[in-house]
């Protein structure tokens, strides 16, 4: 160990995380001191690491996190999360960032500051690559002068921003790659209910727990699109045809327009969602190398729609993973059988439930029928506590049913997921 440059030993102490186990480990010597002041690079607070931070006061708090900052040299991660805390004085957060921007890449606060900051203002013109930011707000950006010309991840949840001040904030990120946006709390002006973000560089975009009258993002470079928990009446995507993931994930939307370049789409996951089929359909169909299409608790805006499988088996000849619930209404059913096309290259089926009855073993089965390849199928489905006694016997044809196609195929691996 004595051999071992004091560099690594810097590597290795940065690999600990935890600011806790940081300290006790750079005790074991001289050498070791030295790497913690000099190659130190990774540092965390995280009430979560140590049951005493839940009962030091705040002014404790600070002044221990002041004396490990202040001991390290060249921090390229910092992670401060204290969810035991309702806020944090100004003062010294300040100080922590003022005593690390030159060599911070990485920071991840999510604590309230008393009185409030601007924390960006505090993080901008340096070499920062990630910025996770939570419970705080950005207000009054400057273009001019608040840059980021090496951020590539930013993250912000139940922060407190202005649309404008959204806008202005990725203009000054011309490297930026990935955006989550949580709960944000954008201020708007009786007159502007929407939202307009451009991107250059943007490739990953996440949004949940966000409703708007109107929401358009300008991305020619974005791939993955994944909104979760919203509520829209308009959301617009302009992009240049990147688009490899689309996610929707229970959001309610009237009008969603993510462009006619979809050739390049890989994967779409939709549940828990209101949708015009035909209209989905149309804006998906160009996507011939689509290879997992998710339809998960999906509701028609007409009840007479179906999820067509002859033209999902012809659009997407690629595809490997396919995911349909059972939905039965009125006698129809929502993914029917019709046509002969199979679907050659589908390994993975998933099929589920939320009400099962005598057909869903008929639908499995005809599924089952279309895919001759296939590897691996997993059922879900959902138990009620209580069962009546044609719950029960439902229950048990059902389960006979898969029983005899497991014989028939021998060569797929069958799954359960109950809840």
């Amino acid at each position: 160990m004595e051999h071992l440059p004091v560099e690594v030993i810097g590597n290795i102490l940065s690999h600990l995380g935890s600011a806790r186990d940081v300290v006790i480990a750079s005790a074991t010597c001289k050498k070791w001191r030295e790497a913690w002041r000099n190659h130190l690079h990774t540092l965390s607070f995280n009430s979560s690491d140590w049951l005493v931070y839940h009962e030091l006061t705040t002014c404790m708090l600070e002044i221990l996190i002041t004396q490990t900052i202040f001991q390290t040299r060249a921090l390229k991660c910092l992670t401060i999360y204290m969810d035991v805390l309702d806020e944090f004085s100004a003062a010294p957060v300040i100080a922590w960032l003022m005593y690390t921007k030159d060599s911070l890449r990485q920071l991840r606060y999510n604590v309230r500051t008393n009185p409030n900051f601007n924390i960006i203002e505090k993080c901008g013109r340096q070499k920062l690559e990630t910025l996770v930011l939570a419970h705080n707000s950005i207000t009054g950006v400057e273009p001019s002068y608040q840059k980021f010309p090496c951020l590539k991840s930013l993250s912000l949840s139940y922060v407190s921003i202005s649309a404008l001040d959204m806008s202005l904030l990725l203009s000054v990120c011309p490297r930026l790659e990935t955006l989550s946006m949580v709960s944000p709390e954008i201020a708007m002006s009786d007159a502007q209910t929407s939202m307009e973000l451009n991107s250059s560089s943007l490739r990953h975009f996440y949004v949940e727990s966000f409703g708007l009258d109107k929401f358009m993002l300008e991305a020619d470079l974005l791939e993955n699109l994944h909104l979760k928990d919203c509520t829209f009446e308009v959301f617009e995507l302009v992009s240049k045809g990147n688009l490899k993931v689309l996610r929707i994930d229970d959001v309610s939307v009237i009008h969603l327009d993510i462009g006619e370049s979809t050739e390049n789409l890989e994967i779409v996951d939709v549940s828990n969602f209101t949708i015009m089929w035909p209209k989905f359909y149309l804006m998906i169909s160009k996507a011939s190398k689509l290879l997992k299409l998710r339809l998960w608790g999906v509701v028609f805006d007409d009840e007479d729609e179906v999820v067509d499988i002859e033209s999902i088996s012809v659009c997407f000849p690629q595809l490997t993973h396919l995911s349909l619930s059972y939905d039965l209404r009125d006698g129809v059913l929502h993914c029917g059988l019709q046509g002969l096309s199979l679907l050659l290259n589908v390994v993975v089926l998933e099929l589920g439930w939320t009400t099962i009855n005598d057909l869903f073993s008929v639908w499995v089965a005809g599924l089952l029928e279309r895919c001759p390849h296939l590897k691996k199928l997993i059922i879900y489905g959902v138990l009620s506590e209580v069962k009546t006694h044609e719950e029960c016997q439902t229950f048990a044809k059902f389960t006979e049913s898969i029983l005899q196609l497991g014989r028939k195929y021998m060569q797929v691996m069958v799954e359960f997921e109950y809840e």
